[in-house]
């Protein structure tokens, strides 16, 4: 594909028993994948992906490390099979920015599964700490929803994903208190989120202190692939990562931000992998002009097989 190309990652949320299943039948890279995964954990990942019980996939401490092992396996098939569709760009929605990195090769996926695990663990043991929640608010511009929140104590703005789309996190009472108070002002609607705690906020402070630790001491590659992250919604060099993985446990997710960013600079072609196609939805929202594609199933290197040689 002659095209500027950028790989992006999913978050947590997408998430769900079986993803990845059709891939694991299919591939051996995928099994391998897996396998890697459970020797590497001590437990069965793999039969939890598949066979659930839901409610245990869905808790952060296991559904982040499902996501990012789910998102690698998928991105490890494309490079096999698709050898000439290769990105200038990666970027991950929050969980989905360690698959960026393993992708570009700045992250061994060693590493990666011991970082993710302990990142679902930190946050999983800080929503129990500090319980909290998240919301999002639709119809209502950043500034505005900022400034609104303002008087209200223990909340955060905590994802910019799309243009009408603002999350917020926090505590439950500030969450609530913030829910009424925007819809009086003028919000379209506001939704509470199912999560078991309030990421991106300043609630999640001990869980980025312990993963600023683990951060520390792993070793990052260099790579020619370009890495746009959340913390700062833009391209970040070597220097500039650990620190902006860090920030990122309670700072915004500025996604749209990057997004854009990545237009600037000639992204013709985004290409989501891993479960589910929240991201490609935010991008249509954003507005990209360039090519959207999703690989979540076997029958999506089909089509974007026939995308590339079109």
């Amino acid at each position: 594909m002659d095209k500027k190309i950028a790989f992006i990652f999913p978050g947590q949320g997408a998430q769900y028993v079986g993803m990845g299943k059709d891939f694991y039948e299919a591939f051996a890279i995928v099994r391998e994948t897996f396998q890697e995964a459970d020797e590497l954990l001590g437990f069965s990942l793999t039969n939890l992906i598949f066979e659930g019980p839901s409610e245990e996939l869905t808790q952060t401490k296991n559904s982040q490390v499902a996501i990012y092992v789910m998102s690698i396996a998928l991105w490890r098939v494309l490079s096999e099979q698709m050898p000439d569709i290769a990105p200038t760009a990666v970027a991950g929605l929050s969980l989905g920015e360690y698959s960026a990195l393993t992708a570009s090769g700045r992250l061994s996926f060693r590493d990666g599964i011991k970082l993710v695990r302990a990142r679902g663990l930190y946050m999983h043991e800080a929503g129990v700490n500090h319980p909290g929640t998240m919301a999002v608010c639709l119809g209502m511009a950043p500034d505005e929803v900022a400034e609104i929140l303002e008087p209200v104590e223990g909340v955060w703005v905590a994802n910019l994903n799309c243009p009408g789309q603002v999350v917020i996190s926090g505590t439950v009472q500030g969450v609530s208190a913030a829910a009424a108070l925007l819809k009086e002002k003028g919000a379209k609607r506001v939704l509470p989120l199912d999560v078991s705690g309030a990421f991106h906020s300043g609630l999640m402070e001990e869980a980025k202190n312990q993963l600023k630790e683990k951060i520390d001491t792993i070793s990052l590659e260099k790579s020619s692939i370009d890495l746009v992250m959340n913390a700062c919604g833009d391209y970040v060099y070597e220097e500039g990562i650990r620190g902006n993985m860090t920030r990122q446990v309670v700072a915004p997710v500025l996604w749209e931000k990057g997004i854009r960013a990545m237009e600037k600079r000639g992204i013709e072609c985004f290409i989501e992998i891993g479960c589910g196609k929240t991201l490609s939805g935010m991008l249509r929202k954003i507005g990209v002009k360039g090519e959207i594609f999703s690989i979540e199933k076997v029958k999506d290197l089909e089509t974007l097989h026939q995308g590339a040689v079109s």
